[in-house]
């Protein structure tokens, strides 16, 4: 079976190690957060406010806000279009990502 990577003839530099919620997790040189979360087999990072709904990537180009979640203690930064870099911190993202 052939890869993404391999289809592509892609050629990332080697992994490195960012964190979710203290978990760590593998990502490649320009890779998105929500690429790397994916990857590692998470589909949902986010709760809506008021009813507490799952939430992920919906649209992967930045338009709905669907996929945000709280980057190096950034809040809302939207999953889809954040690239990560080595030991970034990544949090999953309650409501509004501010203390209320």
């Amino acid at each position: 079976m052939n890869s993404p990577r391999r289809l592509a003839d892609a050629h990332p530099g080697p992994p490195f190690t960012v964190t979710l919620d203290g978990r760590d997790i593998e990502a490649l040189p320009g890779q998105t957060v929500a690429a790397a979360l994916w990857t590692a087999g998470v589909t949902s990072w986010r709760t809506t406010r008021g009813e507490g709904r799952p939430r992920g990537i919906f649209c992967g180009i930045g338009v709905c806000y669907d996929c945000l979640l709280t980057v190096n203690d950034r809040p809302n930064q939207r999953a889809c279009l954040v690239s990560l870099h080595p030991g970034d911190a990544i949090r999953t993202q309650e409501g509004t990502g501010h203390d209320d």
